[in-house]
């Protein structure tokens, strides 16, 4: 995995939320830019997710509290970079394009850019994830006047200003949480493409990626909008 010299500061973190994900690991670490920080906030994995991150560089985190939002905030906390980026760990979104996201964001042009996700194969993204992510995309927009067509997992904010957005989600809906609590506080938010393939084969969807995730993600995130 490339890392960043010792004598410099870490531009960018990026907390990978990871529950039984080693067999995408490897590739995914290998794959971030220079400069960037991996942070494998474990979920409780039992296939080793924890050890292999760390021999393969990797800040882990122990997050004993099940739930994306909670694995995710906890990477949050645990950052030092001023920009912070979140990724899947399933291998269906490439670190290799975290600058896309990050890079705005560091330039000043943007406190927190989602990455639209744009499949590269059908199967990458089942019908009913699609239908989900649609309708509560445009309850978004309805909400929050935010041109954004995508609640997508690869995304990078101004730490300080995601710190201080006070998030209590800590499952499915931390995502949609983030950009509502965001506009809420005037951030300005931005939306770039970011190709997404299929997950790392043998690797088991948590969210949306079966009928039953995309159910509980589509509730979690449904609370949030009516808050």
């Amino acid at each position: 995995m490339s890392k960043p010299e010792a004598h410099r500061p870490v531009a960018v973190d990026v907390v990978f939320p990871c529950l039984n994900e080693a067999l995408s690991l490897p590739w995914l670490l290998g794959r971030l830019p220079d400069g960037y920080r991996a942070i494998v906030a474990d979920n409780g994995s039992t296939d080793g997710s924890a050890d292999l991150a760390r021999e393969l560089g990797a800040t882990v985190l122990a997050v004993p509290v099940r739930g994306y939002g909670a694995a995710a905030h906890a990477g949050l906390e645990a950052s030092t970079a001023d920009v912070v980026c979140f990724c899947d760990a399933d291998g269906s979104l490439d670190p290799a394009e975290l600058p896309r996201v990050a890079d705005p964001v560091a330039r000043d042009e943007a406190d927190l850019v989602i990455g639209r996700r744009r499949p590269t194969a059908r199967r990458a993204w089942p019908a009913h994830a699609r239908w989900a992510n649609a309708v509560l995309s445009a309850r978004l927009r309805r909400r929050t006047g935010l041109r954004l067509h995508d609640l997508g997992p690869m995304r990078a904010g101004r730490r300080a200003a995601l710190r201080g957005l006070d998030l209590a989600d800590r499952r499915f809906g931390y995502p949609l949480e983030t950009v509502v609590a965001a506009a809420g506080a005037g951030l300005r938010v931005a939306e770039v493409d970011v190709a997404y393939a299929p997950r790392t084969a043998g690797s088991t969807s948590k969210v949306t990626g079966t009928l039953g995730g995309t159910v509980r993600t589509v509730v979690d995130m449904g609370r949030v909008l009516t808050r």
